[in-house]
C-alpha cells in the first residue's frame, strides 16, 4: 500500500487559516512557527484554498509574502509547498535547465518517476509557467544519448498496463546486446525499450535480462556506460522497480554525499509528500539502518529542520 504523511486536514478551514497566516507574515517579526504548523498540517489542495482566501482577504499574494519575509532553504520549502504538484515539477525543471549550470541529477528525477499523466501536466505547466516548450529546452540545454532519453521520455508516451511475455526474452536480448556492443544505434534501442515499454513489461524483461547474460541489468548498465546517461537508465530501471527504494537512495546520498544537497532533500520531500513518503522512509530505514528522521535532525536545524521533520511526519520512535 503506497502513502504519503500528509493528507487533508479535517474541519479544514480556509479563511482561519488565512488569517493566521496573514498575522504571522504582517506581525513585527515573522512567526515561522504558525506557518509550519499550517502549511505542512495541510494537502496541496486546501494550501491553494488558503492562498485565495488570504489573496480575497489581504490582496496579496501568499507565495509573494513568503518570498519576502523568509529566506535561505525555509524559504523554499514553504514556498515549495505553495504549487500545485505538476507546477512544482515545471518550476525545479526549469531552475534545473536555465540556472547557471544545468543540474542534471534534478532533470533525472523528475523525468525517470513521473507517469504520462503527471508528464503531460508538467509540460503543460511549463508552458503557462515560463512561456517555453520544455522539451525544447531540454533538447538546447543537454546533449548526446543523455538528451535523447530525457527527450524520449518528456514525450510521456510509456505503455500503460500491457505485457507480453512473449516478447520480454526478445526486449531482453536486445538490451544484453547493447550492453556488448555500445554503438549509438544501440544506445537508441537501449533507451526506446527503457522509455517506452510499461513497467509490467520490463520487470518481464529484466528478469529475462538476468537469465540471459547472469548478471543484473543494474551492474551492466554500470559496467558499459558512464556520465549522467548511465544514470539516467539506472534510475528509470530503479523506478520500475520500486520507486520508494529510488527516492530512499536519493536521499540517502543527497543528505549523506554531498554534505546535504538541501535542494534534492527538499525537492523529495515536498513532491512524495502526498504519494509515497511514508513508503520512502520505510525503505529508508530498512536499507540504511538509521532512520530519515534521524539524518535530517543531524543535518539541518532551525525552522528548516522542523519544517522538514513535519513533512515528514509520523511518530516520536522515528526519531
Amino acid at each position: 500500500q503506497i502513502q504519503g504523511t500528509i493528507f487533508p486536514a479535517p474541519n479544514f478551514n480556509p479563511i482561519m487559516d488565512a488569517q493566521l497566516l496573514g498575522g504571522a507574515l504582517q506581525g513585527i517579526s515573522c512567526e515561522k512557527d504558525v506557518l509550519i504548523d499550517i502549511l505542512t498540517q495541510r494537502c496541496n489542495s486546501q494550501r491553494l484554498m488558503i492562498a485565495e482566501a488570504y489573496r480575497d482577504m489581504y490582496g496579496r499574494d501568499l507565495i509573494t509574502d513568503l518570498e519576502e519575509n523568509l529566506s535561505h532553504h525555509f524559504k523554499e520549502v514553504m514556498v515549495g509547498l505553495m504549487y500545485p504538484p505538476a507546477s512544482y515539477d515545471a518550476h525545479e525543471l526549469w531552475h534545473a535547465l536555465k540556472g547557471a549550470d544545468t543540474e542534471e541529477k534534478c532533470l533525472i528525477d523528475i523525468l525517470a518517476s513521473r507517469s504520462n499523466v503527471e508528464i503531460f501536466q508538467m509540460k503543460e505547466a511549463y508552458l503557462m509557467q515560463y512561456n517555453n516548450d520544455l522539451q525544447q529546452d531540454i533538447d538546447s540545454e543537454t546533449s548526446g544519448h543523455f538528451r535523447d532519453t530525457l527527450m524520449n521520455l518528456a514525450q510521456g508516451t510509456r505503455m500503460e498496463g500491457y505485457a507480453d511475455p512473449s516478447t520480454a526474452a526478445q526486449d531482453a536480448m536486445i538490451l544484453w546486446e547493447a550492453c556488448q556492443q555500445k554503438t549509438g544505434e544501440h544506445k537508441n534501442m537501449l533507451q526506446m525499450i527503457l522509455c517506452n515499454k510499461s513497467y509490467q513489461q520490463l520487470w518481464m524483461v529484466f528478469q529475462e535480462f538476468q537469465n540471459i547474460s547472469g548478471q543484473d541489468i543494474v551492474d551492466a548498465i554500470n559496467e558499459c556506460y558512464d556520465g549522467y546517461f548511465q544514470e539516467l537508465l539506472v534510475a528509470i530501471v530503479l523506478c520500475v522497480r520500486d520507486k520508494p527504494s529510488y527516492f530512499a537512495y536519493r536521499l540517502y546520498n543527497a543528505i549523506h554525499d554531498f554534505g546535504f544537497h538541501n535542494k534534492t532533500v527538499i525537492r523529495i520531500l515536498i513532491a512524495r509528500s502526498e504519494i509515497d513518503l511514508m513508503n520512502i522512509r520505510r525503505r529508508y530505514k530498512e536499507r540504511y539502518g538509521k532512520s530519515l528522521f534521524h539524518d535530517i535532525k543531524h543535518f539541518a536545524s532551525g525552522h528548516y529542520e522542523s519544517a522538514l521533520l513535519a513533512i515528514c511526519a509520523g511518530d516520536a520512535e522515528d526519531y
